[in-house]
C-alpha cells in the first residue's frame, strides 16, 4: 500500500506539471504495468503465473479529445494492444499486422468492447534454466471465465488444462474443467484459443 500511495503520488506530480505547461491538451498518457503480483494466493509470490492475479494488470489512459477520459471500463484488453492505440489516437499512419487492436472506441465510450478475450502466456516452471521448459500455459480471458491449456514446448500437445468461472470463483480456486457441466464450455473456448493463437 505505501508503494501505491507513493506512485499515486509521483502521477499527480507529473499531471500537475502538465497541466501547469498547458500540455494537457497534446498530450497523451499511459499507465500501466508488465504484469500482476502474487502475494502468496494459489502458494505463488510475484510475478510466475497464467491467473488473473498476474495477467490482470493496471492500464490507464487519458487522451485529448476522449469522451471517457476519467471513466473505468470493463472491456478486455491486451499490452499488445498499446502500439495501435496510440498510433490511432495519434493520427499516425496504420501499420500492417499488428496483433494488437485499437482501443480508442473504448476511450470513446467505456461501454464499448474491442476484442471477446485476451490472451496471455507463461512457462512452467516461471524460472527455467537451459531452455528445459516443462511446459508452456496459454491462457484466455473471456468477460466471465479464464480457461488455460498447459503443452508440451516441443510438440504443443496439451497435458492439462483449467477453467475459472470468474461468476462464482474470482479467485480462480476451483478448476472446472474436467467437469460435465462444463465440457461445452471448455470445448467452445478452446476453439477461441485455437483462433486467438493462430492470430497471433
Amino acid at each position: 500500500m505505501a508503494a501505491i500511495t507513493y506512485l499515486d503520488a509521483q502521477i499527480g506530480k507529473v499531471l500537475a506539471e502538465l497541466e501547469r505547461q498547458h500540455l494537457t491538451e497534446r498530450t497523451v498518457i499511459v499507465f500501466w504495468s508488465d504484469h500482476g503480483y502474487h502475494l502468496g494466493e494459489q502458494t505463488l509470490w510475484a510475478k510466475t503465473s497464467n491467473f488473473e492475479l498476474d495477467a490482470h494488470v493496471p492500464l490507464m489512459i487519458a487522451a485529448p479529445g476522449m469522451k471517457a477520459n476519467g471513466s473505468s471500463t470493463d472491456a478486455l484488453a491486451e499490452l499488445l494492444d498499446l502500439y495501435p492505440t496510440l498510433i490511432d489516437i495519434c493520427g499516425l499512419p496504420a501499420v500492417d499486422r499488428l496483433a494488437g487492436v485499437s482501443l480508442q472506441p473504448v476511450l470513446q465510450d467505456a461501454k464499448q468492447t474491442v476484442r471477446k478475450a485476451a490472451l496471455t502466456q507463461h512457462p512452467r516452471p516461471a524460472y527455467y534454466k537451459n531452455g528445459e521448459m516443462e511446459a508452456i500455459g496459454y491462457s484466455l480471458r473471456t468477460d466471465r471465465f479464464r480457461y488455460t491449456e498447459w503443452r508440451d514446448p516441443k510438440t504443443q500437445q496439451r497435458l492439462a488444462r483449467e477453467l475459472y468461472d470468474h461468476e462464482q470463483d474470482d479467485q480462480e480456486t476451483i478448476n472446472l474443467a474436467d467437469t460435465d457441466e462444463h465440457a461445452e464450455t471448455c470445448r467452445q473456448l478452446a476453439k477461441q484459443l485455437k483462433r486467438e493463437l493462430d492470430r497471433k
